[in-house]
């Protein structure tokens, strides 16, 4: 499953909205990147997702904040942003440092500017089937199913990782589409008995090559939301795709797709604040 190409069209369409609304309002679509300390990895996704931004036509805002940053420091921030009309849509960049209550922090971004889709607004709006902004990771593998003409009513999906924005959200949106959804952990028991019957499988666990291509139940399709160390995601790529019907390589499967959900909400929210309908533009 080519996320890369399937992103490159999502974020073309979201550039032609984008400029749409530029035009209209003489304001282009902003996102707000907020980063507290300086960890190698997520300077390096926020300058690409602001690379990614400029190319859509969507300006940026980065606030850095030291490491030592608190938690009533950054929800300050944090709201401030949510409370500038300048600003179409917020992402801030996690994990965040370990004193920090990071819900606490995702919880004092706006609603309607919480693009990337990580506080319980959006949760319970995935979660009722109701319109709203979704966790970006789960909605663009939701996108790449829909791309591949993948029918979900009655498949059993095993979504392997419970985090409250890949995990749990990529569960609730597979069972919207009439998937049989089976949640797997660190802690579930005979885990690889369980993923055999995966019609889809969602692998989010955050562990490098965790499951192997002999716990593939052949023509499955296979997500993998994971990103570890050597460019290897949580599944065992070359012996899973020898049984596997559709699989997303890492990278230039799942990846893409997140950064694409994330700017195309961006511009979903520019829109709604503007009072502009997208389709209409």
């Amino acid at each position: 499953m080519d996320g890369t190409a399937l992103a490159r069209r999502i974020s073309e369409r979201t550039a032609l909205h984008a400029a749409k609304i530029t035009e209209r309002t003489g304001t282009a679509p902003c996102l707000a990147t907020v980063l507290v300390g300086e960890d190698p990895a997520s300077v390096t996704y926020v300058r690409m997702k602001q690379n990614r931004c400029a190319k859509a036509g969507i300006t940026s805002r980065h606030v850095e904040l030291p490491a030592e940053t608190t938690t009533e420091e950054l929800v300050a921030a944090l709201t401030a942003l949510s409370e500038d009309p300048e600003i179409s849509g917020i992402l801030l960049q996690h994990p965040v440092p370990h004193h920090i209550d990071e819900r606490a922090a995702f919880e004092a971004i706006a609603p309607g500017k919480d693009v990337d889709g990580v506080t319980m607004h959006s949760f319970a709006a995935m979660g009722f089937g109701l319109p709203g902004f979704v966790s970006c990771t789960p909605g663009g593998i939701m996108r790449l199913l829909e791309a591949y003409d993948v029918d979900l009513t009655g498949k059993h999906a095993v979504v392997v990782g419970r985090s409250a924005i890949l995990g749990k959200p990529a569960g609730m949106l597979l069972l919207e589409r009439n998937a049989t959804v089976t949640y797997c952990h660190s802690r579930t028991v005979d885990l690889p008995s369980i993923v055999r019957q995966a019609d889809v499988l969602v692998a989010a666990v955050g562990k490098a090559e965790f499951i192997r291509g002999e716990d593939i139940k052949p023509g499955a399709v296979v997500l993998d939301a994971g990103y570890n160390e050597g460019n290897v995601g949580d599944v065992h790529f070359e012996s899973a795709a020898a049984r596997a019907s559709l699989i997303t390589p890492v990278p230039g499967g799942v990846g893409p797709m997140t950064i694409a959900v994330l700017l195309e909400q961006t511009v979903q929210a520019a829109a709604a604040q503007a009072g502009l309908d997208l389709a209409a533009l």
